[in-house]
């Protein structure tokens, strides 16, 4: 179930849930996919909770269900490592941050939106977040399977969804069956050799 070596307790595992979540939740701007690389980086290099390939399925998992891609990862995350609590500590982690901070802008915002300095910040942050998902791209595709398939379906999904204006969840919806069409076949054709 977890990386973590026996002699951590059950209530030092859900500790460090909450913690690593809430500082990623606390210091990441532009949503669940600029958060992807840092929960990476924590799960897997820092904690050694899960491995790659964990952290792979997960965020697939977490992009297939619905809700905000970083709060279903850390859910997920927090299932493997300490179970259901695991997931509630995670989870809420990751969400407090976020939660404290819009409340805090909400009062603020309408007194510093229009100043000049508040404009560029929010310009800065936003560059800041495309490289953080172009980051969480790079490593997700490090580990996904190098085969013409992979990469026809791949094309197809950024065809459908930014081009064809095709719902996401359909074009979800059909990278599975079109990954499972492939697997069944592969695997008939495995069987009769």
């Amino acid at each position: 179930m977890s990386a973590l070596p026996k002699t951590d307790s059950y209530g030092k595992r859900l500790w460090g849930l909450f913690s690593s979540f809430f500082r990623i939740g606390a210091f990441t701007f532009g949503g669940g996919y600029a958060m992807i690389p840092l929960i990476q980086k924590e799960v897997v290099e820092n904690k050694k909770w899960i491995t790659d390939q964990d952290i792979l399925d997960i965020v697939a998992i977490a992009e297939s269900t619905p809700g905000p891609i970083a709060i279903n990862t850390a859910t997920f995350v927090g299932y493997r490592v300490a179970g259901v609590l695991g997931s509630a500590m995670a989870t809420f982690g990751v969400v407090l941050p976020s939660f404290l901070i819009i409340t805090l802008i909400s009062y603020v915002l309408n007194e510093f939106q229009s100043l000049k300095a508040v404009q560029y910040a929010f310009f800065g942050i936003r560059a800041g977040v495309l490289a953080l998902i172009l980051k969480a791209w790079w490593s997700m595709y490090k580990q996904c399977p190098k085969k013409i398939l992979s990469y026809c379906i791949a094309a197809g999904a950024l065809i459908a969804a930014a081009f064809l204006d095709i719902n996401v969840l359909f074009v979800i919806i059909g990278c599975a069956v079109t990954g499972l069409i492939a697997s069944l076949l592969h695997g008939k054709r495995g069987a009769a050799k």
